[in-house]
């Protein structure tokens, strides 16, 4: 969700370039205004809902919006072994928590490596 100094800016110097399938609005400014890999380009963002965070723009737009491809893949440019895009799960009871974690109780199986604490002699 965007401030209000976000919404003034972009309805100035914003153009809509397009939404993805969960509603998000990604612009790009009308003319060059930023300087990066030796050249002028068009500043571009994206309107988020309310709540999300970064990880929430969709693979289809990543690129685009980082100045890796010059328009946004269409849907239909997905592979067939490509995963569908998930929210990141950090914070959340769908969470990855790996064996031995204090989240699974804090035991693991024991292993031929697993550390010796060195003592000194004497």
């Amino acid at each position: 969700m965007a401030n209000l100094g976000t919404r003034i800016y972009t309805r100035f110097r914003g153009r809509l370039v397009g939404r993805d399938a969960d509603g998000r609005c990604y612009y790009e400014a009308r003319t060059p205004n930023r300087t990066g890999g030796g050249e002028k380009r068009h500043e571009r963002w994206v309107i988020y809902h309310k709540g999300e965070d970064a990880s929430a723009v969709p693979p289809e737009w990543w690129g685009w919006l980082h100045h890796m491809d010059a328009a946004p893949l269409p849907e239909s440019a997905r592979q067939p072994w490509q995963q569908q895009w998930q929210p990141n799960q950090t914070g959340t009871a769908a969470a990855y928590h790996p064996p031995g974690s204090d989240l699974r109780g804090g035991q693991r199986a024991s292993t031929t490596s697993d550390y010796e604490a060195w003592y000194p002699e004497g």
